[in-house]
């Protein structure tokens, strides 16, 4: 057994990949908002490759933490001299295990928020990147503006606050290297939003705009905000995970990161100070994200709520399970295929048949073991920005929407077993209260939940996607989740059709 440590690299087996350069000599470059295990598979990951290739220990990662839950990354991090064990896993049952070194510093905001500051306005920053998440971001899903009433962001606008929040940080921290003539670093983000790029701006100067209209106004005119899409399949670590680690490869590693094998990551080259060499290590770095994003959106992170709550219902754990039962590979492939990809636009060197059978391939990996309870984690957040798009564009062009309306009805489902006590996963979400009552409502009057203004905007008033909703409903009642989704193919097979769940008997 041996304690993850630089001290240790050298006494690692073979079968482990250890980083070529000293993290020791890395200097911050990039400031990461978010350390958790997605951005440890993936941003960092790219980041150890580009390194490990010669590339400038300029481009060290300083992680900053601002939840209380980070506490315990600072800690872990601390504890292993910022090194921490990757292992990816192929669906033929293939891994790899290599030590990551590219975090050298992990900064707690609550601890010292100055430093953070300090460390934002320091000239060697030349990127903040982020992985805060879809509800990070202080959005309105019905309207898409910046909302400043969560209880961190209105703090922060208090005049001469100490920042707690990302955007308060950032802010400030922009603010000191404009007032000292330090040019802006470019703002990335690395979450799951259409045009997070976009989206990052616009939130991050009209939060800036109500501490200082001028400030606001440089923000937006002068720092540089990439688009960006990424993707591997990152679950949560299990006990099991590190015990596995330890008995394979004799690693003690408090908080080891497990992924898939697969990982992409299609970047807009727009960049204030520069970046690093990551076209040299995977990364593809093109002029529009867009069709990208939009599919990996659209396909993947919608088939992963298609899939969630309807798996859930039908009693299954894990993504592996759903995705080796024929009546459930069916109907993600009917979502993909009728509802999301015609809502998509080309998308350069990818056959968008394959992506989505390859899809399929890399949900149904039980290697992996990922779980459907993390798909639906913060549901209030992904749904509106992965499903209900694609809703909006097929009723807009009269498309198919009914394996979208299943998906709607399955979530409101799923909250009702909340409310009734039976055995699903606890609900996590941060508008857990107003989807509990709207749902209680829905016995009274059916369709109440597609009232959430917040979430559905007027989608709720559109008279065909609500007789979908109410039509999957109540098949959901009659038949259960298999039942529901065979009848939905039973009656596209009858009658194919444009809302072809209001068929449904």
């Amino acid at each position: 057994m041996t304690k993850l440590k630089l001290s240790a690299l050298g006494q690692l087996g073979p079968d482990v990949a250890i980083p070529h350069y000293d993290p020791r000599t890395l200097t911050t470059g990039i400031v990461h908002f978010g350390v958790g295990g997605f951005h440890r598979s993936h941003q960092a990951m790219y980041l150890d490759r580009v390194l490990n290739a010669g590339g400038s220990t300029n481009w060290g990662i300083c992680g900053v933490g601002v939840l209380p839950g980070d506490a315990r990354m600072r800690d872990v991090l601390k504890d292993q001299d910022g090194l921490y064990t990757l292992v990816t896993k192929a669906p033929s049952g293939e891994t790899e295990t290599r030590v990551i070194g590219a975090i050298h510093e992990f900064l707690f905001a609550p601890d010292d928020p100055e430093k953070v500051i300090e460390t934002l306005a320091a000239p060697a920053t030349r990127i903040v990147s982020l992985t805060v998440t879809e509800g990070g971001y202080s959005l309105n899903n019905a309207t898409g503006e910046f909302d400043p009433t969560g209880a961190d962001i209105a703090h922060d606008l208090q005049p001469g606050a100490v920042p707690r929040s990302v955007f308060g940080l950032i802010t400030e921290g922009l603010r000191r290297r404009r007032e000292r003539g330090i040019p802006p670093f470019t703002v990335m983000s690395c979450d799951n939003i259409q045009g997070n790029g976009h989206v990052t701006q616009a939130v991050l100067s009209a939060f800036a705009r109500l501490k200082d209209a001028q400030l606001g106004a440089w923000i937006a005119r002068e720092v540089a905000f990439p688009n960006s899409m990424v993707d591997r399949i990152t679950p949560m670590t299990t006990d099991g995970d590190r015990e596995a680690l330890l008995a394979q490869s004799g690693i003690e590693d408090a908080w080891p990161v497990i992924g898939e094998s697969f990982t992409q990551w299609v970047l807009e080259d727009h960049f204030t100070l520069g970046r690093p060499p990551l076209e040299t290590v995977g990364v593809q770095v093109v002029a529009d994200v867009e069709p990208y994003e939009l599919m990996k959106l659209r396909l993947l992170n919608a088939a992963h709520q298609a899939m969630g709550y309807l798996g859930l219902l039908a009693g299954y754990t894990y993504v592996h399970q759903v995705c080796r039962m024929p009546v459930f590979v069916d109907f993600l492939l009917g979502y993909m295929a009728r509802e999301g990809a015609p809502t998509l636009k080309p998308v350069p060197g990818m056959d968008l048949d394959a992506y989505q059978h390859e899809l399929i391939e890399r949900f149904a990996s039980p290697a992996i073991q990922d779980t459907l309870a993390r798909l639906i984690f913060d549901g209030s957040e992904r749904i509106p920005k992965f499903l209900l798009p694609v809703v909006r564009e097929q009723l807009a062009r009269e498309g198919e929407i009914s394996h979208a309306a299943l998906v709607v009805a399955s979530w409101a489902a799923y909250l009702e077993a909340v409310q009734g006590g039976e055995t699903v996963p606890p609900l996590q979400d941060q508008r857990a209260a107003q989807l509990l009552r709207a749902v209680r409502c829905e016995a009274a009057q059916p369709g109440a939940f597609l009232d959430l203004k917040e979430l559905f905007g007027d989608l709720g008033e559109n008279a065909r996607f609500r007789a979908a909703y109410l039509a999957a409903r109540e098949s959901l009642r009659r038949h259960g989740a298999v039942g529901a989704i065979e009848v939905l193919e039973a009656a596209r097979q009858a009658a194919p059709a444009q809302s072809l769940i209001g068929h449904q008997s």
